[in-house]
């Protein structure tokens, strides 16, 4: 396993503490902190429950991908084994749609920084916020991978304290009543102002894009494989944390915040944790959770520069992208990948130049078709590999996912069905239009670099 590693070039310079962090932090971002209010405003209170059923899937997803990382731990993760497993063309088409969610996902998390400074700076504009930070992360990125894995341990431990620090401040103020909030905070906001569900079961089904956008990058752990030491160990860690990870950071925080003040306060396109604090009313306590907030949309967006320029070496080193990508830095890191993913998030400056109210909605809903995909690839990869290790054609993974292959198919069950809730909502089908268009382009590159380099598309890069 290490000398695959050596071999692609990459050092492995994350430990324990960073993997976990990284496991934590990378579902901790913007989906959560600023696009849980929209999903408040369309669901009420049974956001909770959308929250809840999601998280099971993705359970389900990461265990998928823990079985296949126990079996071959690799940088290139979900790309290496839908080329194993389902073929070459399946790996070009999700390391490159994989690739895409994090360039769309790096302008989101701009967006949405630019977006938290307005809360002190309302008249720097949103644009130049944007690029500032999308400057700032590309240096970030130019350090060694064990430098790059210590700030985002620091980054997510500021997002998870903070989450546990409101969590406390929240249950003080509707247990003991102190604050400006306190009088009328309850946990009867809960089904009391409409009922659980005041719009509907269908408004809580159409919440279910924003939703699952909240979980992507979940599966970010599966990237650093290459980078991990001790991935048999680390990496199983990590996974097992997801059930409590999601039951604290999303429900718990979720029904706290809408216990201390009811679900028709809240506005989509503002956080409501920062809203829930101005209701609070403690001195500084908005301006601290604006601080949290950003700092969690810089870190994920962190992250996604440091995925991008992986996921393109491991299809340049496959002859499915361009030569260029394969060149490493003395330290290990994928320069070139990430200085043209980067090049590309500028286009975030531009949206958030053009259209700065409307910028965070426009490119959710691509980041969420983009990331399912490669949720879909795990787990359609993880279902063949199964297939194969229980017949003895490969080796068992010392990680089986519990309930497999069927847990595999009810997630897929699940990702169809918000594939086809997002056709019904005006601002998500965008997505799908879009989603076609990719396709047919990766497809036709697909067929013409296969021409030119038939030798480089085996059926397997093992």
């Amino acid at each position: 396993m290490n000398g695959e590693s050596e071999e692609q070039g990459y050092q492995r310079g994350l430990g324990a503490r960073q993997i976990q962090m990284i496991a934590i932090g990378g579902a901790i971002g913007t989906g959560l902190f600023l696009g849980a209010g929209k999903s408040i405003t369309k669901a009420g209170p049974s956001v909770i429950l959308a929250y809840a059923l999601a998280g099971l899937v993705i359970y389900a997803i990461m265990r998928a991908l823990g079985e296949l990382l126990m079996y071959r731990p690799v940088s290139g993760s979900f790309s290496t084994y839908a080329r194993e497993f389902l073929g070459p063309y399946w790996g070009f088409v999700t390391g490159w749609t994989y690739w895409l969610f994090w360039v769309i996902t790096g302008i989101t998390e701009v967006t949405a920084a630019a977006t938290y400074m307005q809360h002190w700076w309302p008249s720097i504009p949103q644009w130049v916020s944007a690029l500032v930070f999308t400057l700032i992360l590309y240096g970030a990125n130019l350090i060694s991978v064990k430098l790059f894995g210590e700030l985002e341990f620091w980054f997510s431990a500021v997002k998870v304290t903070a989450i546990i620090g409101m969590i406390l401040i929240g249950l003080g103020v509707i247990t003991l009543g102190f604050s400006d909030a306190g009088p009328t905070a309850s946990f009867t906001h809960l089904w009391a102002d409409g009922g659980f569900f005041p719009n509907g079961v269908g408004g809580t089904l159409m919440t279910l894009q924003i939703v699952m956008f909240s979980f992507l990058a979940v599966e970010l752990v599966g990237v650093t494989a290459g980078e991990s030491v001790d991935p048999e160990k680390n990496l199983p860690r990590a996974i097992k944390t997801v059930p409590w990870r999601i039951a604290l950071f999303y429900i718990g925080s979720l029904i706290i915040i809408l216990s201390v003040v009811s679900w028709t306060v809240f506005e989509p396109g503002t956080s409501p944790f920062v809203a829930a604090f101005q209701k609070i009313g403690l001195p500084f306590g908005a301006g601290i959770v604006n601080f949290v907030v950003l700092t969690a949309a810089l870190s994920s967006c962190n992250s996604g520069m440091y995925s991008t320029g992986r996921m393109l070496r491991d299809l340049a080193l496959n002859g499915q992208g361009p030569k260029m990508f394969t060149k490493l830095t003395r330290n290990g890191l994928p320069l070139v990948g990430t200085s043209f993913s980067v090049a590309l998030m500028m286009v975030g400056v531009w949206i958030n130049y053009e259209w700065p109210s409307e910028a965070f909605d426009l490119v959710v809903s691509f980041a969420t078709i983009s990331g399912m995909w490669a949720w879909a690839m795990i787990l359609c990869s993880q279902l063949v590999y199964r297939a194969k290790s229980d017949r003895g054609e490969l080796p068992v993974s010392s990680f089986r996912a519990p309930g497999a292959p069927w847990t595999s198919w009810i997630a897929l069950a699940f990702i169809a069905m918000v594939v086809v809730l997002m056709g019904f909502d005006a601002e998500s089908r965008v997505s799908l239009y879009g989603a076609p268009v990719w396709a047919a382009i990766l497809t036709v590159s697909y067929f013409v670099i296969k021409a030119r380099n038939p030798e480089t598309f085996t059926k397997t890069s093992a």
